[in-house]
């Protein structure tokens, strides 16, 4: 599936305290824990978690919350399918990397390990 310009606005201006909460469910729903999922988004981002809250307390979009971040440099060997995109084939960069988190939600709640997760050589 390709990703439309409307798709990606529409990402891009998601609340990240909304969808945060899904996040937590998810994982949980599996046996993972919030202290995992929050490794994994300050891998992904480098939000700790004083950092991590101020951005669900300032219910910022998807895009600042991306903006603000710095991105691993190894998130490009994040690959596959999810919520039907191809994500090495995505154009957007927002839309990249929000799929990137919602990658690793997906693996962490799949109980897949976490030095795997991390993508740790």
């Amino acid at each position: 599936m390709k990703a439309t310009p409307e798709h990606n606005e529409r990402i891009a201006k998601m609340k990240f305290f909304s969808v945060y909460p899904h996040y937590v469910t998810k994982v949980q729903k599996k046996g993972r824990t919030i202290k995992e999922l929050h490794q994994v988004i300050e891998w992904l981002t480098g939000y700790d978690e004083m950092k991590l809250n101020e951005q669900i307390e300032n219910k910022v979009t998807f895009e600042e919350f991306f903006k603000n971040a710095s991105i691993h440099p190894n998130a490009h060997l994040i690959k596959g399918v999810i919520c039907g995109y191809r994500i090495e084939e995505l154009g957007n960069e927002l839309t990249k990397q929000t799929r990137y988190l919602d990658k690793l939600v997906d693996e962490l709640a799949k109980g897949r390990k976490m030095e795997k997760i991390l993508r740790t050589p």
